[in-house]
Order: C-alpha cells, then structure tokens, then sequence
C-alpha cells in the first residue's frame, strides 16, 4: 500500500522531533563526564539546531506549498542529517575530516529557510 505524502511527513516530523529530544537526553545524562568540554559544545549545538529545524519541518509541511515546499522539507531534512549528524559524530570521536560535511548542512538549512520565504511570499500568515 503506497503512502501519502502527509503520512510520510508526519513520520518524518516525529522521527525528527522524538530522535532530537532522545539525543539530547541522551547528551545530558549518559555522556555526562564522558565528553571533554568541547565535545559536550559539539553534541549542544547539534541538539540545538536539530530542535529548531524539526520545528522548521512542522512550518514546512503546514505551510510550504508546491515544489518549494517540497524542498524546504527535503533541505530541512538534510541539513538535520549533514550538520546535526556530522556535529553528533564529532563529539563521539569522528575523525576530524568528518567536519568537513558540517557547512553542507549549515547550507541545506539556508536553502530550506530561503525555499520556504519563497513559498510563503505570497501567503498571509
């Protein structure tokens, strides 16, 4: 059975959501005096920014129409993936050349932000 595109995004808006606040979690309580400073800098911001763009999803699917609509959640996502997940790897010990995939998710996040500023230009919000 082939699932609609809001079936689809309702899963990806919770997975994003529910995997943000489990790391999160996950950062504060179990790599509590595992991580050094900085990694613990590391794991903050990719909660951070993962939080806010799941958030981002949500606005995305409710308000993003079209094949800009579309993208803002496809960059959206990506950018969770490269940036969040590349922050994640890092603080776990990645190798350093794993930083070099970071600003592809800093530039996927502004490409979904623009992409949904375009969407909604001609929209009252």
């Amino acid at each position: 059975m082939r699932q609609t595109v809001s079936t689809r995004m309702g899963l990806l808006i919770g997975l994003a959501g529910a995997s943000a606040v489990l790391l999160g979690a996950f950062g504060a309580h179990a790599l509590r005096g595992v991580l050094d400073a900085q990694s613990r800098e590391l794991w903050q911001t990719a909660v951070n920014y993962h939080v806010w763009h799941a958030l981002a999803l949500v606005l995305a699917a409710g308000f993003g129409r079209g094949r800009s609509g579309r993208f803002a959640i496809a960059a959206f996502a990506l950018g969770i993936v490269l940036f969040s997940g590349s922050l994640y790897a890092l603080a776990l010990g990645a190798p350093r050349w794993c930083g070099v995939i970071t600003p592809f998710g800093g530039l996927a996040f502004v490409a979904g932000w623009l992409a949904l500023g375009w969407t909604l230009r001609t929209r009252n919000v």
